[in-house]
């Protein structure tokens, strides 16, 4: 199956069963389904906690119970079997160069590595942050390398980190989505390691132009910078999304720490009993909800909902039964999760149909391209890598 074809495929199936993972339950108490599949509906709700937690950490157990219960599961997981891309053998790294990258980060930037030829050209680091990766394949390749990254506390560490690696390394201070930014493209070997939405759609939207030597990219955070709708990068790609379409494609958080998956579930729980407090207040309404500052989660619920009320100009009553609204977004959650099984079982189709239309774009532009995984997705969900060299 060739790019255009498993996009087409991917598009013909969302757009068909787009009830199922439209609809947001954060937002939409029950989603219409839930109306049209009744016992599809009480079998996800009826999951115990233990049976969620397996599905979260495990999609090919959640896909085994869905797959009698709503069959398009089976047919998208086909659709979304990509290969693995070919490895190539890495020398071992100089453990006294890798003392201040993370044990994940350093796996992902060696599976990275390995995925792929040998660089043939000078490489460019996009959104390099302190170019640990863009070290890494100059001494592999025994190439220069610029880096090109906004933050310029994290271009001071990646030139202080070069100092004694003897790479030969530029850093260029700058924003990837600037104007001036794509004339460092050229001549380059490209690589761009989880660079956010619009920073890796940047490239494809103009390498037909830029004269790239390749592109090696492992695209990131879909929704970042999209604005009201995504715009496509292929002529075939004719589904319509919005942010939050495009933040399904990134919901996994099975490698987050349990800290931070505890407070993104206390976090959760909170915004859902402030909607429910307020659904009470205004009536059942689907309504916009702004990003909250994380300030305001060092407060109690209470102070909390009054935060929120002030902002969103909510009238609250004299008196609130706090811990009664608290177990209702408690409540809520717990629905939600559940709700949320349903949705998540499209999550990877639109993923995929995304990198398909990357790919797609960059054969526009005149690229031979390759497409498939660099990692195991316990690794990193987002294990999706292009490669790309212009045709000869």
């Amino acid at each position: 199956m060739n790019h255009r074809e498993r996009l087409l495929e991917l598009q013909s199936e969302l757009h068909a069963h787009e009830a199922f993972w439209r609809p947001s339950p954060f937002q939409v108490r029950r989603p219409a389904w839930c109306e049209a599949q009744p016992a599809l509906a009480d079998a996800v709700l009826g999951l115990d906690e233990a049976t969620l937690e397996r599905f979260i950490v495990d999609p090919d157990a959640c896909r085994a119970w869905l797959a009698p219960r709503l069959p398009v599961v089976d047919t998208l997981e086909a659709l979304c079997t990509v290969r693995q891309l070919t490895a190539r053998d890495l020398p071992p790294r100089d453990p006294r160069a890798d003392l201040f990258i993370p044990g994940r980060k350093l796996a992902q930037i060696d599976a990275f590595a390995a995925h792929g030829p040998a660089a043939g050209a000078p490489v460019l680091e996009w959104c390099a942050g302190k170019g640990h990766l863009g070290r890494r394949l100059a001494l592999l390749d025994r190439v220069p390398v610029r880096l090109l990254e906004i933050d310029s506390a994290l271009c001071r560490a990646a030139e202080r980190l070069a100092e004694g690696s003897g790479v030969e390394q530029r850093v260029t201070c700058g924003d990837a989505l600037d104007e001036g930014a794509r004339r460092h493209v050229h001549g380059h070997a490209v690589v761009a390691l989880h660079a956010c939405g619009e920073l890796h759609r940047t490239l494809v939207r103009h390498a037909a132009h830029d004269h790239a030597h390749s592109y090696r990219i492992a695209p990131c955070c879909y929704h970042l910078g999209a604005g009201d709708r995504y715009r496509s990068l292929s002529r075939a790609a004719t589904l319509a999304l919005d942010e939050r379409a495009l933040r399904l494609a990134v919901t996994e958080t099975v490698t987050a720490p349990r800290n931070v998956r505890a407070r993104l579930a206390r976090d959760q729980a909170w915004k859902l009993g402030f909607i429910a407090l307020r659904n009470e207040i205004e009536g059942e309404a689907v309504r916009s909800f702004k990003p909250v500052p994380a300030s305001w989660l060092s407060l109690d619920f209470a102070g909390y909902c009054r935060a929120l009320a002030a902002r969103e100009g909510l009238r609250l009553p004299a008196a609130s039964d706090w811990e009664h609204w608290l177990a209702v977004g408690e409540r809520r959650r717990a629905e939600v999760r559940r709700l949320e099984v349903i949705r998540h079982a499209f999550r990877r189709a639109l993923e995929v149909w995304l990198v398909m239309d990357l790919a797609l774009g960059l054969e526009e532009a005149g690229f031979d391209v390759q497409a498939g995984t660099f990692c195991a997705r316990s690794l990193t969900p987002r294990n999706l890598l292009l490669l790309a060299r212009r045709q000869a």
